[in-house]
């Protein structure tokens, strides 16, 4: 199953776009790196998961961060 990329990376006029990998338009624009990391990565973990990479000003990968589907069955307490 292949997995969702989203890449955030700063605009010509000082803005942060995330944006899904190999999509045409920026799925949104944001003023600062962080709050586009956030929206992305939120969406990430509702839709089953992903990688987050985000870019510097100079266009060098910063960081990459897989970000995990939630569990539909987590483990149960077995103790008690």
């Amino acid at each position: 199953m292949a997995k969702n990329n989203y890449w955030v990376s700063p605009t010509g006029d000082g803005d942060w776009k995330a944006q899904r990998e190999n999509s045409q338009r920026a799925a949104g624009r944001f003023g600062t790196q962080e709050e586009a990391e956030d929206f992305a990565r939120d969406i990430l973990k509702g839709n089953d998961g992903g990688e987050l990479i985000t870019q510097g000003r100079d266009g060098k990968i910063r960081s990459k961060d897989t970000i995990n589907a939630p569990d539909p069955f987590p483990p149960r307490d077995t103790e008690y």
